[in-house]
C-alpha cells in the first residue's frame, strides 16, 4: 500500500496573479498613509510659507501665521528625516542611495537655481558655489551630513541632549561662516537626532482623542502670541542660518532661543501630527513626490520676487492673501504629481548604474526605510 495515499494532501501555495508582483523582485512594503500624508501637508505649508513673505510688510495677521509655520514645518519635515534614517548605516547600496537620492540632485539643483538666479535675477556673476548653498538646497546638504552621522547618535547615551548643545553653542559662534550652511546643520540638528530615536508607538500615541483635542486651543494660542511678536520678535530666528550676534542680539540669547524655539517648535509638530489623517487620501499618493514639489516650486518662489509679481496692491489685501495661498498650495500640488515625477526622475533619482560597482548590493532596505531622500 502506498503510505502518502494515507497522509492529507499537501495544498500547493497559493500564487499572486503576475500583475500583482514580478517574478524576480521581492514584494515591496507597503507605504504608510500617515507619512504620507505628513509630507504632503508639511510642504503644502512650506509653499504657503514662501508664498506669504513678501505679504508680510503689509498685514500683520500674514505676518503672524507666518511665523506659526515657519516655526514647526521645516522642523517637523527634518524630524521624519530623521525617523527614515533609522536604518542607515555605512552599507554599499545605502551609501549609493544617499549619494543618488540627496547628494547628486543637492548639486543639480544647486546649479540649476545658480543659473536660474542669473538670468531671471540679471546677476550674471552670481558664483556657483558646492560649498554655499543656496535657497532650498540647503536641506540636502544638511540630509547628507546627518545621515552620515546616524551611527554616531545611535550610539550617544543621551544624543538629544548633545545635538541641543551643539546647536546652543552654534547660535553664539558667527564664526562659523556660510560653508555647507553649517550654522541650519547645526541648528537643526536636533530634530534628526530626536526623529532617528522615536519608534511607531510614539506617533500613534498622537491618534488619542485627548491629543487631537487639546491640539486646537494650543495651536489657535501660538498664533494668537505670534500675533502678539510680530512687531517685537525677528523672523529671522525661525531660519536658523545665523548665530546671535549676526541678528543684532547678545550671545547668550543664541542658547535661550534654542531651547525655547526646539520646545516651541516640538509643541506644533505634535499638534500638527495629531491631525493628520491616518487613512489613505486623495493627496496621500503626493506624498511620495514632495521631494519634487519641494524643489521645484523655489523657481516660481523666487521667480515671483525677480519679476515683481507682487508688485500688485491687490494681492496685498485680504482676498489677494487668499488667491495667493490658494496658488501656491495649486502648483506645489502639481509638482508632487506622478506625471512631474517621471518627467524629473532622472534629476531627483537618478540610477547612475555605470557611477557604481556591480558588487554593490542594490534593494535590501524596505521602501519605508530608504536612506535616499524622506521625501520618496
Amino acid at each position: 500500500m502506498n503510505v502518502s495515499s494515507l497522509l492529507p494532501a499537501r495544498r500547493a501555495p497559493a500564487t499572486p496573479p503576475p500583475e500583482a508582483l514580478p517574478a524576480s523582485s521581492p514584494a515591496p512594503k507597503q507605504r504608510d498613509a500617515f507619512f504620507d500624508n505628513a509630507k504632503y501637508l508639511a510642504i503644502v505649508l512650506v509653499a504657503m510659507g514662501h508664498a506669504w513673505e513678501p505679504l508680510r510688510g503689509g498685514s500683520r495677521a500674514a505676518s503672524a501665521l507666518y511665523m506659526t509655520v515657519y516655526t514647526f514645518h521645516m522642523p517637523a519635515f527634518v524630524l521624519i528625516s530623521g525617523y527614515f534614517s533609522r536604518s542607515f548605516d555605512v552599507r554599499p547600496d545605502r551609501l549609493k542611495r544617499l549619494i543618488t537620492g540627496v547628494a547628486v540632485p543637492y548639486l543639480l539643483f544647486e546649479v540649476a537655481y545658480t543659473l536660474f538666479k542669473r538670468w531671471a535675477d540679471d546677476d550674471p556673476s552670481s558664483p556657483i558655489s558646492p560649498l554655499d548653498p543656496w535657497y532650498l538646497t540647503w536641506f540636502l546638504i544638511a540630509l547628507f551630513v546627518w545621515r552620515l552621522t546616524t551611527p554616531l547618535w545611535r550610539i550617544a547615551r543621551w544624543p538629544v541632549a548633545l545635538a541641543l548643545t551643539g546647536a546652543a553653542l552654534a547660535t553664539c559662534s558667527p564664526n562659523i561662516g556660510d560653508d555647507l550652511d553649517l550654522q541650519r546643520v547645526l541648528q537643526f540638528l536636533p530634530f534628526f537626532v530626536l526623529g532617528l530615536h522615536l519608534r511607531p508607538e510614539h506617533f500613534r500615541m498622537l491618534r488619542r482623542r485627548e491629543v487631537r483635542r487639546l491640539s486646537v486651543p494650543v495651536a489657535a494660542a501660538a498664533v494668537v502670541f505670534a500675533y502678539w511678536a510680530v512687531p517685537r520678535m525677528n523672523p529671522a530666528w525661525f531660519y536658523r542660518r545665523d548665530s546671535a550676534q549676526e541678528l543684532g542680539a547678545p550671545w547668550w540669547a543664541g542658547p535661550v532661543m534654542t531651547f525655547a524655539l526646539f520646545g516651541c517648535s516640538m509643541v506644533l509638530i505634535v499638534c500638527f501630527l495629531a491631525w493628520v489623517p491616518r487613512r489613505r487620501m486623495w493627496f496621500t499618493v503626493l506624498g511620495a513626490g514632495t521631494l519634487y514639489g519641494y524643489l521645484l516650486h523655489g523657481f516660481l518662489a523666487k521667480g515671483s520676487r525677480f519679476w515683481d509679481w507682487y508688485d500688485h496692491p491687490w494681492l496685498h489685501r485680504p482676498l489677494g492673501e487668499i488667491a495667493v495661498t490658494a496658488v501656491a498650495v495649486a502648483v506645489v500640488t502639481a509638482l508632487c504629481t506622478p506625471p512631474v515625477q517621471r518627467m524629473f526622475r532622472f534629476a531627483m533619482e537618478p540610477r547612475m548604474e555605470w557611477a557604481f560597482r556591480p558588487t554593490a548590493r542594490s534593494g535590501g532596505g524596505a521602501a519605508a526605510d530608504r536612506p535616499g531622500s524622506p521625501f520618496v
